[in-house]
């Protein structure tokens, strides 16, 4: 199995406003019809050399669209909506909140094939915590989008820094694309691994090694 590891660093405190403005608002995108979404996918169909018309491929444009509205519902979703509410009875709980294995399915932004990997995400609470399937969901919200892994990274750790200000997030994508096993180089078996930190997790190496550690873990357990 090939691994790249990767590593991004947080956006300067300067750029914050920037940030949670660009990765928290729903994109605004200016979408046609659905009829003219079909008619696309009628003509990919003919591209690709078969016949719109026949019986097994005439409501064809239709199913796709269809899934395409769930395969991309994340551009319809806000990390906001998810992490807005939180609990503060935490008993004086502090330390790290890790969510391991979290499944996704995303796609590739420029083949537009599929990207299908794991998330680990955790952070350190600052007075309060969030509920778990909250985490899950933000993780879904940006999987569900046209995206790269490293941009994926680097959007879900800064939705739940900027929301939440926990003292720091940790987060690590391992994940298969297939428009590298399924095309070009035609490696199946390859994952790619990203990881990005914040706060504590930025500044304590010791911090970051624990992490890795408990994720770790769950991989080879």
């Amino acid at each position: 199995m090939d691994a790249i590891i990767k590593s991004f660093p947080p956006r300067p405190e300067s750029d914050v406003e920037q940030a949670a403005k660009h990765y928290l608002d729903k994109p605004v995108t200016d979408r046609p019809s659905r009829e003219e979404a079909e008619a696309a996918v009628r003509t990919l169909l003919r591209w690709a050399g078969d016949n719109p018309e026949r019986e097994g491929l005439k409501e064809t444009p239709e199913r796709v669209v269809k899934a395409y509205q769930e395969l991309f519902s994340g551009y319809d979703r806000s990390p906001v909506e998810e992490l807005g509410r939180t609990f503060e009875e935490v008993a004086g709980f502090d330390d790290m909140v890790l969510l391991k294995n979290i499944s996704f399915h995303s796609h590739c932004e420029h083949h537009m094939v599929p990207v299908i990997g794991k998330a680990h995400v955790a952070y350190l609470p600052k007075g309060k915590v969030v509920g778990l399937s909250k985490i899950a969901r933000v993780v879904d919200i940006y999987a569900r989008r046209l995206q790269t892994q490293e941009a994926m990274t680097a959007q879900i750790a800064t939705a739940i820094q900027d929301v939440l200000k926990p003292r720091g997030v940790a987060l690590m994508i391992e994940a298969e694309h297939m428009c590298m096993s399924m095309r070009g180089i035609q490696k199946q078996g390859s994952t790619t691994l990203t990881s990005t930190f914040t706060g504590v997790f930025k500044e304590k190496p010791e911090e970051q090694a624990r992490f890795v550690t408990l994720v770790r873990d769950s991989r080879n357990g």
